[in-house]
């Protein structure tokens, strides 16, 4: 059975300045982009918030192994959008005559 095609509404896009309104993050002063959008996830991995620690193996790029800190999805519930990304802010100027 073939997987249906759904839209899914989502009010955050890539470039987009948000603030957390709830959760860990949501300390009122706290703004970042929007690096990547998941819309069927209803999720988005925002510059800055949700930081998890990641522990690396030895490799070439981390020879002696390392700690990194790094975002984590966030619900886009959790959400407000500050500023629209600059090339949305001017399709809908454009739009609108």
């Amino acid at each position: 059975m073939a997987r249906s095609r759904r839209a899914y509404k989502c009010h955050v896009r890539k470039g987009d300045i948000v603030k957390a309104i709830a959760g860990d993050d949501a300390d009122g002063r706290k703004t970042g982009r929007v690096l990547r959008v998941f819309p069927r996830r209803q999720v988005a991995i925002v510059e800055g918030f949700n930081l998890v620690v990641r522990h690396m193996r030895k490799s070439q790029d981390h020879p002696s192994g390392a700690i990194i800190r790094k975002e984590a999805p966030v619900a886009i519930s959790n959400l407000r959008v500050v500023q629209r990304a600059e090339k949305r802010a001017e399709e809908e100027t454009a739009s609108k005559g």
